[in-house]
């Protein structure tokens, strides 16, 4: 029997798959989450076989616990389960650690056979994350390229914006706000926030508003 965590923000969502699983003899749900913490917390007091993730939480977001879950050793496999197919949502989970990466269209018998993938150590993605991901690999990217979400965080640091201000914008914790400003220092050679905004500016990847 796989021992399955679902974690999504929605309760309906989480109950509708909950009732899924439930219903299957091969499957055994073992807690549910409403936010990456109590995701973590549940991981590692169950340990289930897998988690089925989805990114968009509030406090601790889902790609954070995933990497979280990794630091601290917990074996069960991540399945993400999001409506984000772009390389900035799906290169971070899958180099956090995520084993898979569904969207949720899926047809019901996908979902369960990708949980049943996923529990025994097999990757699975859905059609269009695939394309994502060869796309990301073949396309030549300029080392200073930031990802939609470095973007998104330069620009509301670039506005005044703390790091907790601007994990609230983003429903992201403040600690992957500042995971995302490391990258953003590394890619653009700069050692602290406002040299990175002035040298985002003289690079064209902000504008000056008005």
């Amino acid at each position: 029997m796989i021992r399955l965590l679902i974690a999504d923000d929605h309760p309906i969502v989480r109950d509708g798959l909950s009732g899924m699983f439930a219903a299957e003899p091969e499957f055994e749900v073992v807690g549910e989450a409403g936010d990456g913490a109590e995701a973590v917390r549940l991981a590692e007091a169950l340990r289930p076989d897998v988690v089925l993730m989805d990114l968009q939480m509030p406090g601790l977001d889902g790609l954070s616990a995933i990497s979280l879950l990794a630091d601290r050793g917990v074996t069960a496999k991540v399945l993400v389960l999001t409506t984000y197919d772009t390389d900035g949502y799906v290169v971070p989970a899958i180099e956090a650690g995520a084993i898979g990466y569904l969207l949720k269209d899926a047809p019901r018998d996908e979902l369960l056979r990708a949980v049943q993938a996923a529990a025994e150590g097999r990757s699975v993605l859905a059609p269009s994350v695939a394309n994502t991901l060869m796309n990301h690999v073949r396309t030549p990217r300029a080392p200073e390229l930031l990802s939609p979400r470095e973007l998104e965080v330069l620009q509301l640091v670039a506005a005044g914006n703390t790091n907790r201000e601007a994990a609230k914008h983003l429903f992201i914790s403040e600690a992957t706000v500042k995971t995302h400003l490391l990258n953003i220092y590394a890619k653009l050679g700069a050692p602290d926030r406002a040299s990175a905004v002035a040298a985002a500016y003289n690079r064209g990847l902000l504008k000056p508003s008005g």
